[in-house]
């Protein structure tokens, strides 16, 4: 036993782990244990990108179903009155006006944000919440004044579909004749979500006028250097006078209520008022670009050869000298399409505030039968404006701007209630307005209807 034993011995020290063996044991256990951890935190950051992925595409696809009253009415505000005004803005004045419709975009958006918020925390109409919590009469002066404002708009939107086929010699009988059978039929889809397709695809059909203002090849320099931060002669008194034209124009009484119904009859709530402010801010956004487009389409055009237009058809007829038929056809689509967005929302406006003032039914998601008072009314105003419009020897120009003018006096009575509702605890709870955001959207609102009024009065009064 003993010859054996140092072999043995031997044999066990020869499988004794060295100390470098056991330190290549221990790194590559911890080696594993760091993998086994690694692979635990990308599979927790991969689970956190998934979710938020999956948040964010939640978000995305909801802020379409929610996509809606706040971009229809903004685009609406773009109606033939709007495409007029910027017309002539960019006739006369070159690209100076551009920077006058970034600025507008917060001050536009502040007060249109407060209907929607009103709309999906109360469900309730402008003109119900007024009737409900300051009486009946206060409710019906508001709706009466407001259709004053409502009809000079309809006679405009008629007026901007008739220049629309005009500048290409159609008559007006047929384009108001077709858009009139239009804006019915959409009426007695008797769901609100078709009507509102409908309505999103006249908007969308109004960004014509962005590839209209590349055909007319502006000058990139000029408009940066010239427009958005060259000098501003605000005190020439023309220009001064357009800047009220086109600040005047941009909060309408019809605009407040007619997104706020829509917030209700599209059945938006609580959850919904972030990405209902969303929509009111792409809107925004939307509109004054649209502005924009034909500001810099006649600065590019019109500006340059010196020539100043009087209206929406005269600029369309400029155009297709100076820059192609093709920027001609597309401004008369977009001026179409604005005309008739803007005439549908404007006579739902006051269908569903009269509804909300006087008690009877007023939904789109109704059929005929169900509110038959709704859906006269809406007829009404439309074939009254479309005959007046077609009407000769009816002095369009004198009546839209002695009515226009009224807005400048309509507008703070919707303003007023809009404030009080938007800063009561008892109406809007945790979502009530701050009195600092009141009292900017009051100056806001001053400054419009300074601006509006000095609009409509003749020039010569500076």
């Amino acid at each position: 036993m003993n010859k054996y034993q140092p072999e043995k011995n031997n044999y066990k020290k020869d499988i004794q782990p060295s100390a470098t063996d056991n330190l290549e044991k221990h790194t590559l256990n911890n080696n594993s244990i760091k993998k086994r951890g690694h692979k635990r935190n990308r599979d927790g950051k991969n689970k956190n990108y998934r979710d938020k992925f999956k948040r964010i595409t939640y978000r995305g696809l909801h802020f379409f179903k929610v996509l809606g009253p706040g971009f229809i009415v903004m685009i609406a505000d773009m109606d033939a009155g709007s495409v007029t005004t910027a017309g002539v803005s960019g006739a006369k004045w070159g690209y100076k006006l551009i920077l006058m419709q970034i600025i507008l975009i917060p001050f536009l958006y502040l007060i249109q944000s407060m209907t929607s918020r009103l709309g999906c925390v109360t469900r309730k109409g402008h003109g119900e919440l007024i009737r409900e919590y300051y009486g009946s009469k206060w409710a019906a002066f508001a709706t009466i004044t407001l259709f004053i404002t409502v009809f000079a708009a309809l006679l405009t939107e008629f007026s901007g579909i008739a220049a629309s086929g005009e500048i290409f010699n159609i008559p007006k009988i047929y384009s108001i004749g077709f858009s009139a059978l239009i804006l019915l039929l959409v009426v007695f889809t008797g769901s609100y979500k078709k009507a509102e397709n409908i309505a999103i695809i006249f908007a969308l059909s109004g960004f014509v006028f962005i590839p209209a203002a590349i055909f007319a090849h502006p000058n990139l320099h000029q408009l940066v250097f010239n427009g958005l931060i060259g000098s501003q002669p605000i005190f020439n008194k023309n220009y001064a006078f357009l800047i009220a034209a086109n600040a005047g124009a941009v909060i309408m009484p019809w605009m407040i209520y007619y997104q706020q119904s829509a917030t209700v009859d599209k059945n938006l709530c609580k959850k919904d008022v972030k990405l209902a402010e969303t929509d009111t801010l792409v809107g925004s956004i939307m509109t004054q670009l649209l502005m924009i487009a034909v500001i810099v389409m006649t600065a590019a055009t019109l500006y340059k050869n010196h020539i100043v237009p009087s209206s929406a058809k005269a600029i369309g007829q400029s155009l297709i000298p100076l820059a192609g038929k093709y920027a001609g056809l597309l401004f008369a689509i977009g001026l179409y399409s604005s005309s008739v967005l803007a005439a549908f929302v404007v006579s739902i406006a006051f269908a569903w505030a009269a509804g909300e003032t006087w008690g009877f039914k007023h939904s789109l998601n109704h059929k005929f039968k169900e509110s038959k008072i709704f859906h006269l009314l809406y007829m009404a105003l439309i074939i009254m404006a479309a005959l007046i419009v077609l009407a000769p020897n009816i002095p369009l120009v004198t009546l839209m701007v002695d009515v226009e003018a009224f807005n400048g006096f309509t507008l703070p009575i919707v303003l007023v209630f809009l404030i009080i509702l938007a800063g009561n605890k008892k109406i809007l709870g945790e979502y009530t307005y701050s009195k600092a955001k009141l009292a900017t959207v009051a100056l806001v609102g001053i400054a419009m209807v300074a601006l509006g009024i000095v609009a409509v009065l003749p020039q010569n009064w500076l």
